[in-house]
């Protein structure tokens, strides 16, 4: 299948991104901390980028994107900011947006910058309240988990890292993307995350959320997500990719690619009630 490859130019960084040659509805993918659109590689090779219009970007400071300008780039508002910069410059109106991980947070700050959003699909992201004990109930803590907010790594850092994320999943590109990646961001994403209320965005949205996660991820607390109140869950609970980890995208790529595409087309479909659009007036 043929991919497309493009640079775009925005206030906060240079955009480096992949597209699919699929004219089904857009659908937008956006990468964790640390990592690169080359995550997404399973899905890119499959047929969600034959069916759907798959865009994959490097955030600012990942992949081939290039570092951001100014540092408040990095925190998730300014990320939100930049990805609707990239997709006013594709003039897409109307899309899916799949974040993984940090990808999610962007995504649901996302919603009210861009109004075309008709579903969003959600991995290994729990969407927090504000404050420190939203984070407890919703991230394991270890170890290992401080490498988050970590600046700088040693050569062990990398790998204990992309263990976390990746589990026994050594491809080069993903180690290769955490070496990469700006250390100056995690600090300041971070930060940033403590402030958010995504908690509320997704208990009070209007379209379509599909909640999609992996048994075994090391990450998040699978309890934090039975307490949350979305009107919109698709198909009315959290999907479970058994024997999965953090990225199950990439531990079970079948799997996953079905419920995606499923959720596309539901997506696509998808008119909000009335009382629904009263709900978030």
């Amino acid at each position: 299948m043929a991919h497309a490859y493009r640079t775009i130019v925005t206030q906060h960084a240079d955009i480096r991104l992949t597209e699919s040659s699929g004219t089904g509805l857009p659908v937008l993918m956006l990468h964790g901390s640390s990592a690169s659109r080359r995550v997404f590689d399973p899905l890119l090779a499959g047929p969600v980028a034959d069916r759907q219009r798959v865009i994959a970007m490097d955030l600012p400071g990942h992949g081939e994107s290039s570092d951001a300008r100014e540092l408040d780039s990095y925190s998730i508002p300014a990320l939100a900011d930049c990805v609707a910069e990239v997709l006013a410059a594709l003039r897409i109106e109307r899309l899916m947006v799949f974040g993984w991980s940090l990808g999610g947070h962007v995504a649901i700050e996302l919603l009210h910058r861009h109004p075309g959003i008709c579903g969003l699909m959600l991995t290994g992201t729990p969407p927090v309240a504000p404050g420190p004990i939203s984070m407890l109930r919703a991230f394991h803590t270890n170890w290992d988990m401080l490498l988050a907010t970590k600046e700088h790594f040693s050569p062990r850092d990398v790998e204990r890292y992309a263990h976390l994320c990746y589990g026994d999943d050594t491809a080069p590109e993903l180690l290769d993307a955490v070496r990469r990646a700006d250390g100056r961001f995690r600090p300041v994403l971070a930060r940033s995350l403590m402030r958010a209320d995504q908690r509320r965005a997704v208990e009070h949205a209007d379209i379509p959320i599909a909640i999609v996660n992996g048994e075994n991820d090391p990450i998040i607390r699978h309890s934090y997500f039975s307490g949350l109140d979305i009107p919109t869950l698709w198909d009315g609970r959290t999907h479970m990719i058994y024997d999965a980890g953090h990225a199950p995208f990439r531990d079970n790529p079948e799997r996953f690619a079905a419920l995606l595409l499923r959720f596309a087309a539901h997506a696509e479909a998808y008119q909000p009630a009335a009382h629904e659009l009263a709900r978030t007036a």
